[in-house]
């Protein structure tokens, strides 16, 4: 999943993930839902969804079998899914209030809204295609730097804004978040993997 902008505001990180497997290649995401408003700021609760194969960024209570053994993070097909939703959150310490607009070039984190874990990369291998694997980690007492997303907008524009494209670049590891269409067998059958790796 070159850029993984699987997940997009609104329009489901446009994973570059915009992420579409069959061949992942650099994520985009659109988001799919904003809390209010146009802009995607801190605070807004978002969907982001894989540019290519159109499933969205999601995560639920079951661990990887494998790797770390944390919370497991898919692409799921589904639109009115709870588990797709994501609230954008400022780096660990940071000075910035809700509502502040996100720029291109920002750093962030990704909290899974259902379970309160963070979006997160770290060099343990990807369950079906052995890039790194992405994760639900810690939770609201507990966040590290594998958690903090950079992004990457595609286009026009310097302010990240509903149903635009974006990427999202892992800090610890200078990899994408992607995409494709290899989608696990069992358990959490029919939904995509998602990972991070190098852009395409």
């Amino acid at each position: 999943m070159a850029a993984m902008g699987i997940l997009g505001i609104g329009s489901l990180l446009f994973f570059i993930f915009g992420v579409s497997v069959e061949e992942v290649s650099s994520a985009s995401a659109t988001v799919n839902h904003v809390t209010e408003g146009r802009e995607v700021t801190f605070g807004s609760v978002i969907k982001l969804q894989h540019d290519r194969t159109k499933f969205r960024l999601h995560s639920h209570e079951v661990p990887y079998g494998s790797g770390s053994g944390q919370q497991s993070v898919t692409g799921f097909p589904g639109v009115e899914d709870a588990n797709s939703y994501w609230i954008v959150r400022p780096p660990s310490g940071a000075s910035v209030n809700q509502g502040d607009e996100i720029l291109s070039g920002t750093i962030f984190r990704l909290q899974h809204m259902r379970t309160h874990r963070w979006l997160h990369s770290h060099l343990h291998q990807s369950p079906i295609s052995g890039n790194y694997e992405v994760s639900a980690f810690g939770g609201n007492d507990q966040s590290d730097t594998g958690d903090n997303w950079r992004l990457e907008i595609e286009g026009k524009g310097n302010v990240w804004m509903r149903d635009q494209k974006v990427r999202l670049i892992h800090l610890d590891t200078g990899t994408y978040l992607h995409s494709h269409d290899k989608k696990y067998t069992r358990i959490v059958a029919g939904q995509q993997e998602v990972l991070s790796n190098d852009p395409v």
